[in-house]
């Protein structure tokens, strides 16, 4: 995996810094609480369950933004947006995913602009 940092965990070396690997994973507890949520309420999770799952989606993530990340380079961009990572989605195959990543973008937007137009609106009514 990585080095040993002080028996502090380990960690993975990119561009000469140092990713403790607390940082490069997702926290255990989000990642067994999204898996308790599909499975019934008596079942039980083992820790090697929950720590080869946050394996995997730390990954899966970083792996997915790294093709957006490459994308936004090639274009001169700084910022990754959730279009970048639909792209990336679709350009590494998963097909499915970025279907259903660029549906809840878009609603993502609809509620955005619904929201921003209701401030404006609370804001114009309290300096009448």
């Amino acid at each position: 995996m990585g080095d040993n940092n002080g028996g502090s965990g380990s960690s993975n070396e990119i561009n000469g810094g140092i990713i403790k690997e607390q940082d490069r994973l997702l926290p255990i507890a989000n990642v067994g609480r999204i898996m308790k949520q599909i499975l019934p309420q008596n079942a039980k999770i083992s820790k090697e369950a929950k720590e080869t799952m946050q394996e995997c989606v730390s990954e899966f993530i970083s792996f997915v933004t790294s093709e957006a990340s490459e994308k936004c380079r090639k274009e001169r961009r700084k910022t990754v947006n959730g279009d970048d990572i639909c792209w990336a989605l679709a350009t590494l195959g998963f097909d499915d995913y970025a279907e259903g990543m660029r549906r809840y973008l878009h609603r993502y937007r609809e509620l955005e602009v619904d929201n921003n137009n209701n401030n404006n609106n609370n804001n114009n009514k309290e300096r009448k």
